[in-house]
């Protein structure tokens, strides 16, 4: 039986800690991924999550955001210190608060969404792992607050930790801790927590998993896939969905994105998996603590890959099926899954076609800041991990995003493919009138 790629990670990890004169923590596969992703394509900003919010002009104080930032960062190890390779391992090393709050001016002719666009796309490689900017147009009534986070230190569950402690911490305006480093009991809980998901994930890797995702993954081509740095964005409210239909919800979009995906690379100019007739790699994040694990901020999720096979609307309970077996492997760490579907005879690479996400709103707390909610709003034109990206929010209503790389599929195409996405998803869940999308 072959070495796991996350035993391996932790032999050179230990090696590394042993000789270091700092601390330093091993990381998920996820957090790995992306140190790995960066430090090969230093271009690449795909791995920032910003969310944005609008507040009334006048409402923020960016010397208070900057303590609200310093004192939530100091909470949390994920967020002190700095993601580094040291002999060629990824780790997470130790230190202080890696938080920023900044004002961004607006150019001349400019808005303050291009002015955050360009200030996320300027990251520095070497963090800091959360940063809050604040820009706003100069005759406008609204001022716009990015909250990003590097990837590699969040996920969803803790993207809700991090509003909450955002509004209460900006509430109280309390001097940051002092400390170098954050506080031996956080430290200690987040290093179980890691520890847990490697064991979770070296166990996750076994000849069933490998088996299965051979079977799954074996038809894929992966002649599509790559990161996109020029985007577009469309964007559709639907109804929220009933508590009925509610586990419906993930299977009728993996299907809807998987039929507009196919729409984009059948129109496309560009070799894509259309050409070999294999199946597109369409990835979505997955996953959270293992059990036991204490409930750390950090990035602990999985990126699962589902076989998109499909240009119209398929039978939603054989999909389900198939998708529900795919969860019952969904701890095989990424690598893994590439390794099972090259062995099953896939010239896939791993990079992905698309990409999926599905986000429960009502996890969420909302961000309270000055006594004002901020009205959540999205930025259009972020770099994505894949050519197509479609983004789902469920709260109020099911908001649906799509968003395309704008240099290799043409806007017309994107809206084509959209409409196929929303015939696709209305179809399956019944959630009004199926339009013509090819209208």
């Amino acid at each position: 039986m072959h070495a796991s790629i996350t035993a391996a990670y932790l032999t050179r990890y230990r090696s590394a800690a042993a000789d270091s004169p700092v601390e330093l923590l091993p990381l998920t596969g996820a957090q790995r991924r992306f140190l790995i992703t960066r430090r090969l394509t230093p271009q690449s900003r795909s791995d920032v999550v910003p969310l944005l919010f609008a507040f009334p002009r006048g409402t923020l104080e960016p010397d208070r955001l900057a303590r609200a930032a310093a004192t939530v960062a100091a909470r949390h190890p994920a967020l002190c210190g700095g993601f580094a390779t040291v002999r060629g391992t990824p780790v997470l090393r130790v230190g202080g608060p890696s938080a920023e709050a900044a004002r961004i001016a607006v150019a001349p002719g400019g808005t303050a969404r291009e002015a955050l666009r360009e200030a996320l796309l300027d990251w520095p490689l070497d963090g800091p792992a959360l940063r809050l900017l604040v820009a706003q147009d100069p005759d406008g009534d609204e001022e716009l607050l990015a909250v990003a986070l590097d990837h590699a230190a969040c996920d969803e569950q803790s993207i809700g930790v991090l509003t909450a402690e955002l509004s209460e911490a900006y509430r109280k305006d309390e001097t940051p801790p002092s400390a170098a480093g954050p506080d031996p009991q956080a430290l200690a809980d987040y290093r179980q927590a890691v520890e847990l998901q490697l064991a979770a994930e070296d166990a996750a890797g076994g000849p069933a998993a490998q088996a299965h995702w051979g079977r799954r993954l074996g038809g894929l081509t992966g002649a599509g896939g790559g990161a996109a740095a020029s985007t577009g964005m469309l964007a559709e409210r639907l109804p929220a969905v009933g508590s009925a239909a509610r586990n419906a919800v993930f299977p009728a979009l993996l299907d809807a994105v998987g039929a507009a995906a196919h729409r984009l690379y059948r129109a496309s100019a560009f070799p894509g998996p259309e050409a070999g007739g294999g199946a597109l790699a369409l990835g979505y994040p997955w996953g959270g603590r293992p059990p036991g694990a204490p409930a750390a901020l950090g990035c602990f999720l999985n990126t699962l890959v589902h076989p998109a096979v499909s240009t119209t609307a398929t039978d939603l309970d054989a999909l389900a099926d198939a998708w529900w077996d795919d969860l019952d492997q969904a701890g095989t760490p990424f690598d893994e899954v590439v390794r099972a579907a090259r062995t099953a005879g896939a010239p896939w690479t791993g990079a992905l076609d698309a990409m999926l996400t599905l986000e429960d709103l009502h996890r969420r707390p909302p961000l309270v800041l000055g006594g004002v909610p901020g009205g959540e709003t999205h930025l259009a034109g972020r770099p994505l991990a894949a050519p197509v990206a479609v983004s789902a929010s469920h709260g109020d209503d099911l908001l649906v995003r799509l968003a395309w790389d704008s240099d290799r599929f043409p806007e017309a195409d994107a809206r084509a493919a959209f409409g196929d996405l929303l015939a696709v998803l209305r179809h399956h869940l019944d959630s009004g009138p199926r339009p013509d999308a090819h209208a």
